[in-house]
């Protein structure tokens, strides 16, 4: 029984010892390092023609390189209908320089600051 066990422990110390040493060389190989970076493709939308058949947009690449394309899907394949360069990103406006509230949203942020006398 331990001539059988023997090689197959042996076997299952080999696999592992591969997957040390490939999650190792990973981040030593050129190219690969940067895929730890971030999601280089994002789905912006999907609609949705048929059972089997979709138009979805896609943001390819970071920073200034971003491209938005606009892919057919089906069964077939897939096929990129347009390619535009993505618009550039809106600043967010700091606290400071927000637009004073109005309706809902000011009639909140007064009820939450200061307690009313029944």
């Amino acid at each position: 029984m331990l001539q059988n066990a023997i090689p197959a422990l042996l076997l299952l110390a080999l696999m592992v010892g591969i997957a040390f040493a490939l999650k190792w060389a990973r981040g030593r190989i050129p190219g690969v390092a940067a895929q730890g970076n971030g999601p280089a493709l994002r789905v912006l939308s999907s609609l949705s023609l048929g059972p089997q058949q979709r138009v979805v947009t896609v943001q390819v690449g970071q920073g200034d390189e971003r491209v938005c394309l606009v892919l057919g899907v089906a069964p077939g394949g897939v096929s990129a209908l347009h390619q535009m360069p993505m618009p550039a990103e809106p600043e967010v406006p700091t606290p400071g320089q927000m637009p004073p509230a109005t309706g809902f949203a000011a009639r909140l942020a007064q009820l939450t600051k200061a307690p009313h006398a029944r």
